[in-house]
């Protein structure tokens, strides 16, 4: 038995040394990644508004986008649908209350980030940036954190103060504006 198992151990690593001499790169698996292809998937935003693209959107803009892709799902006015609501609610009291946009996320750079990477949901990333800045102000009007002629750009929607920009802990704060 023991005679069996060397056996079978120095036929291993004959054949791995073999290999290793036959081939000594590596097993080429996939290819290397352009710059370009990194590029398309590098699309995050931080807080301060860095990986902003450029466009703009506005609040009519936006609803007429929301009525045709979104309330399917969030309901008229973002007041709740199959998905989540996200107009209104409470302010956060403890784990069982609704979070809403206006009463739970800290920045507004993070509505625009999480609507640009996968919304709508069964075609996510389909959106242009002007769709997308207006439906981030369509989105923070209906809450009452904007007005409804405010334009969001790259240099407007980090200003933005959501209401419950003091409930986290914030883990970048030279990022934070």
């Amino acid at each position: 038995m023991c005679t069996r198992n060397l056996l079978g151990i120095a036929f291993l690593l004959t054949a791995v040394a073999h290999g290793q001499a036959l081939n000594p790169q590596s097993p080429k698996l996939g290819k290397p990644i352009t710059p370009a292809e990194i590029a398309a998937w590098d699309i995050g935003i931080l807080p301060d508004g860095s990986g902003l693209p450029p466009g703009a959107g506005t609040s009519a803009e936006g609803a007429r986008i929301y009525a045709a892709r979104c309330s399917a799902c969030h309901g008229p006015e973002g007041k709740g649908g199959a998905s989540a609501r996200l107009a209104g609610g409470e302010p956060v009291k403890n784990m069982e209350t609704e979070k809403t946009i206006a009463n739970f996320w800290p920045f507004a750079t993070t509505l625009f980030d999480y609507i640009r990477r996968a919304m709508p949901w069964q075609q996510p990333r389909s959106l242009t940036n002007q769709e997308v800045y207006s439906l981030t102000a369509y989105i923070l009007s209906l809450n009452k954190i904007i007005g409804e002629s405010d334009a969001m750009n790259a240099q407007t929607l980090p200003k933005v103060r959501m209401p419950n920009r003091d409930g986290f802990i914030v883990r970048f704060p030279d990022r934070t504006p």
